[in-house]
């Protein structure tokens, strides 16, 4: 049958395509800037018509209502990373928490987490009758590929993405023609302690590298001292809008890429328009599920890789915390050990835990003697490489603990350099050095 044919036979309204959902399934929604707000919107409108209705998802940048107080019985959130609009249910209970690596999703919808049915975000179908997954593709292109039913909300503001990203018409059960602006996330602010943290990242990084850069204030700043950087690449789980100034800027090139050379490779975006509009049927661009992007070992085959994460808190031994606070979930491993492990594999690779030294307004160190109760360890002491802060760069692999103990206090805040050295010495029955 004609493609166009079949996208008119198929179209619905969102009050329509929700009655393919039925109690008991489980939903998958798709990622970050990529959920269809649409349709979910409608299907908590409906929410008397379901019961026991699993959804899962990783992070939300709309709203969670599915999730919110009074949805009990008819939905139940399993997150698998705790964001913001999902942090109050998955701790008060009305929602899951699955621990796994960003990498693994993909093969959990095809073995323990296989989904009922799918609900996405696309772009319009092309020529050919294929549609894109645009901003996200990560996890969401194999939940729809797995999923017994799917409906995707058709928004004509999603770019299309080159790659890996497309379905088929003929792969979709319902099209709900609905466009918006796709979610936008600001560049955040960047302070004093930011800029410090990104000028010490900064000095590990070398001409033609490639990077992995998370999201928020830190990655963004240390994007601000690449300027006299030649040749950097990109392979990342994700990049925002001051990668586009890079490459604009000529400092981003791709050129010296062992994989992918002359591409940015990427998994989803989350950014402003400007970002949108950059990637929009751009060859420069390519976009691939997660379960490839995030491959220690596809990872790894890219020379001199260095990835740049952070964390909740690092104790002496060198143990990153970068999830919980003690046994208050607050978001989860996503692609951090994806990239600090593919960064060891890297010949020539570096992994950077890049923190500032204190929190809540300069309070409490994030460097600790040890980790809170109940938090869980997201990178092993055995896996951490760099961790940098606004005072300097402790490099702990191949040391012993007393030198990781030693380097981490040298980087730790001065106001707590002083409690740390007594946890030291009574470890260890030594003083840790002069000037800690």
């Amino acid at each position: 049958m004609d493609w166009e044919k079949l996208y008119e036979q198929r179209k619905m309204t969102a009050e329509e395509a929700v009655g393919l959902i039925h109690s008991g399934d489980r939903l998958v929604l798709g990622h970050a800037v990529g959920v269809p707000l649409a349709i979910t919107d409608v299907l908590v409108e409906h929410k008397e018509d379901y019961q026991d209705v699993e959804i899962v998802q990783m992070v939300s940048m709309g709203n969670a209502k599915f999730s919110a107080p009074g949805t009990e019985g008819h939905f139940r959130l399993n997150s698998l990373f705790v964001g913001v609009q999902s942090r109050a249910a998955v701790n008060e209970g009305r929602g899951d928490f699955t621990p796994c690596c960003f990498s693994e999703i993909p093969e959990l919808f095809r073995s323990s987490l296989t989904p009922d049915v799918a609900v996405i975000q696309v772009a319009p179908p092309d020529r050919m009758g294929y549609v894109s997954c645009g901003v996200s593709v990560d996890y969401t292109l194999t939940a729809a590929r797995c999923a017994k039913r799917v409906i995707a909300q058709v928004n004509r503001e999603m770019p299309r993405t080159l790659g890996d990203t497309c379905l088929h018409v003929s792969e979709v059960d319902a099209f709900v023609e609905i466009s918006h602006p796709v979610l936008e996330l600001q560049p955040p602010k960047i302070g004093e302690a930011e800029k410090a943290i990104g000028e010490n990242c900064a000095r590990l990084i070398r001409d033609g590298d490639t990077l992995q850069l998370g999201i928020g204030a830190i990655p963004d700043a240390v994007l601000l001292f690449l300027k006299d950087k030649k040749d950097l690449g990109i392979h990342s789980e994700m990049i925002s809008d001051g990668v586009v100034e890079l490459i604009e800027g000529g400092i981003i090139t791709n050129r010296r890429k062992t994989l992918h050379p002359g591409k940015t490779v990427v998994t989803f975006l989350m950014g402003t328009r400007r970002l949108y509009d950059y990637v929009n049927d751009n060859p420069a661009v390519a976009m691939y599920p997660v379960d490839y992007v995030n491959d220690p070992y596809v990872i790894g085959r890219n020379d001199n890789l260095v990835s740049i994460n952070s964390c909740v808190q690092v104790d002496l031994m060198g143990q990153v915390a970068s999830e919980s606070v003690g046994l208050n979930q607050i978001s989860g491993i996503g692609g951090q050990i994806d990239f600090v492990r593919g960064a060891h594999i890297s010949k020539g690779g570096r992994s950077i835990i890049a923190i500032s030294s204190t929190a809540a307004h300069g309070k409490v160190s994030k460097i600790v003697p040890f980790l809170d109760k109940g938090a869980a360890v997201s990178t092993s002491r055995t896996d951490v490489d760099y961790v940098v802060t606004e005072y300097g760069i402790a490099h702990l692999r191949g040391k012993t603990l007393r030198e990781r103990a030693r380097a981490l206090i040298g980087v730790a805040h001065p106001d707590f350099r002083k409690e740390l050295s007594a946890a030291y010495m009574e470890r260890f029955g030594e003083r840790p050095g002069r000037g800690l």
